[in-house]
């Protein structure tokens, strides 16, 4: 073997083991999550992981029974905090509103926007009731006082984010979305849920 192929040889090598290299750094699922469709794109939270954690937490909340109603009928949930406790901006309603929408599909609860922590989320509710006394508008049509429905329940929760760094040198981040369901009345939790979704990838990929 002559000089030129000893060096087409070592180039291709080095080539092979460069791409390797790189090629371990893009984001992967970690655990239960690698058998995930799609990998993901980005060290941050994307779109597939808040379908994941709606679709896990909203199978659980339903499987757990604590939205059986005795006697029949449907509870009224509002809208609680979902506390933000990673490094990322991120939109915390899009996770609530999938699991407000498979809430109410169940036929098992409904979703109160008159009430939500921090303040009402449809303020159209108390507007109308400004026309209370307009001559202008048919009076039998204005919502009555004492026609509001308090909610029986809330579902808050927070989002967390956990960073450490693997023995290859890769970051690994976890995010944890825990959710509580709690009676009002009594104050109790009647149901928890978690679904914790691992990633790993190089540091050089930020999670922002």
């Amino acid at each position: 073997m002559n000089t030129k192929q000893k060096l087409i040889i070592l180039s291709i090598t080095a080539a092979t083991t460069l791409f390797t290299g790189c090629a371990n750094t893009t984001p992967q699922y970690m655990g239960a999550n690698t058998t995930a469709k799609h990998q993901p794109l980005t060290m941050g939270i994307d779109r597939q992981d808040f379908e994941k954690a709606a679709t896990e937490s909203i199978e659980s909340l339903l499987r757990g029974g604590a939205l059986n109603k005795p006697g029949g009928g449907r509870y009224v949930i509002m809208m609680g905090r979902l506390i933000n406790d990673t490094t990322q901006r991120i939109d915390t309603d899009m996770l609530m509103k999938k699991i407000r929408i498979a809430m109410l599909q169940s036929g098992k609860a409904v979703v109160t926007t008159a009430v939500k922590a921090g303040g009402a989320e449809d303020m159209s509710t108390y507007e109308v009731r400004k026309l209370r006394g307009n001559s202008e508008f048919k009076q039998s049509r204005i919502a009555k006082k004492g026609s509001l429905i308090a909610p029986d329940m809330s579902l808050g929760g927070k989002i967390m984010q956990r960073t450490a760094k693997a023995a290859n040198g890769n970051q690994i981040v976890e995010y944890y979305f825990q959710l509580t369901l709690t009676h009002l009345e009594t104050g109790l939790a009647f149901w928890e849920g978690e679904t914790v979704i691992g990633k790993s990838g190089s540091n050089d990929t930020v999670t922002w």
